[in-house]
């Protein structure tokens, strides 16, 4: 996922910006005003800020020039500028193969650096390093995990008299007396397209993988379609979610910070998102409480997973021409104080144990179904190709517009499935 990455986070700068700002680096030795300077691109918006001014102080005379950007612009552009020779030393990458910036495909025709003789390398946990990795080998520095489910602003359900529903059935209540009361329940930016994912995965968690844990193996078997399986129950409650009033009007006409400042500012009850949110609501709100719980998909709350899974991390560009500074740089991110730094901003939890890291309070649901053994992976990390979920994306986008259909859809991912790699 970007997905989802999405730790997907916004600031847009334009394609000319970006492929300026990011245009490789100085030598490791070489100097820009007496300083190293390393290159970097990153979709973590409001996060990565911190962790590159505790990098430059762990590095005197070290110079990070950093540019943000959303997952979906991002993602245009990262193939382009390492095709041209003109991607940053450093980079955002996504686990598995669902993206266009996954590890999978920038990995396959020889972009990335291979990390796997960096010490934290082997001690990535195996759910970890099966997706941080290509062929056997280490290309993502993987610092966090995310989960998927409704984060509520706490201020406004005690104002709306409500508490987090467990079931299906208690949900669409929620959404009904939610809207009764002039406050939706859910913001919902889907402008933006990597944001219509969220909502389905965290429904297709338990709808899904509730019956059948191996329904990815089936998929790689050819046992089993989209088209034929519980995703089509699953899209079915989205659907029921937006009928309901469970959004507010026009999803399609609000992008990602629109929907962050509504359930920042209490005109939604929550809004459902990765945990990577939190930090960005708080950052709106400083005096708001806000809480990660699982989004529930049927009447058996002790049945609900969450997606939850490997975040967004950093890959090395294979042509940096500042190999040593790039290293050093990932080889800090994926240190306790970088990666506690990395995991506090974003409202996460560290890809490593043993980092005397203490959970946010909000995530105490999150962690508990982590070491629960009740999550499944981010959809899209295990499939064949980035194509499905492009493919799906745009098609979510087109069902809200009344364009195309869910039949139509997951006959499409089927295809795009059968496509391979």
């Amino acid at each position: 996922m970007k997905t989802r990455t999405p730790a997907v986070l916004l600031a847009a700068v334009t394609a000319t910006a970006l492929l300026a700002a990011c245009s490789g680096g100085t030598k490791a030795g070489g100097s820009e005003g007496g300083s190293r300077t390393l290159t970097l691109a990153s979709v973590d918006q409001g996060s990565v800020e911190d962790v590159v001014k505790a990098f430059e102080k762990a590095n005197p005379g070290v110079k990070v020039r950093y540019t943000t950007s959303g997952a979906d612009q991002y993602q245009q552009q990262v193939r382009t500028q390492l095709a041209s020779g003109t991607a940053p030393d450093v980079m955002s990458v996504w686990p598995g193969n669902g993206n266009p910036g996954a590890t999978y495909v920038l990995a396959k025709p020889g972009y990335l650096r291979d990390l796997s003789d960096q010490p934290w390398a082997a001690e990535l946990p195996d759910a970890m390093k099966t997706v941080a990795q290509y062929k056997g080998k280490t290309y993502t520095a993987v610092f966090g995990q995310n989960g998927i489910g409704a984060v509520y602003n706490q201020q406004a359900l005690d104002k709306a008299g409500l508490t987090p529903p467990d079931t299906w059935t208690k949900l669409l209540a929620f959404c009904r007396a939610a809207k009764a009361k002039g406050t939706p329940a859910f913001a919902l930016g889907n402008q933006d397209n990597w944001v219509t994912q969220l909502v389905l995965y965290a429904l297709v968690a338990t709808t899904v993988y509730g019956g059948d844990r191996d329904f990815d193996k089936k998929m790689q078997a050819g046992q089993a379609t989209f088209a034929k399986s519980p995703w089509t129950t699953a899209l079915d409650k989205y659907l029921t979610m937006e009928k309901t009033g469970c959004f507010q009007k026009n999803p399609l006409g609000t992008n990602y910070e629109a929907s962050q400042q509504l359930a920042a500012t209490g005109k939604t009850l929550g809004i459902v998102q990765g945990n990577w949110v939190i930090a960005l609501l708080k950052g709106k709100n400083p005096q708001g409480t806000f809480t990660f719980k699982a989004l529930p998909a049927t009447d058996d709350p002790s049945a609900t997973l969450i997606p939850a899974a490997a975040g967004a991390g950093y890959g090395v560009n294979a042509k940096t021409k500042n190999e040593d500074l790039a290293l050093k740089f990932v080889n800090f991110v994926m240190s306790p104080q970088g990666m506690n730094l990395f995991v506090k901003k974003q409202g996460g939890l560290p890809s490593l144990p043993d980092t005397g890291f203490e959970a946010d309070p909000s995530l105490t649901e999150l962690s508990t179904f982590i070491k629960a053994d009740r999550t499944v992976p981010f959809m899209d990390q295990l499939w064949p190709n980035a194509k499905v979920q492009q493919t799906m994306l745009s098609g979510l986008q087109e069902i809200f517009s009344g364009q195309s259909t869910p039949g139509k859809l997951l006959k499409e991912m089927d295809a795009d499935y059968k496509a391979g790699s």
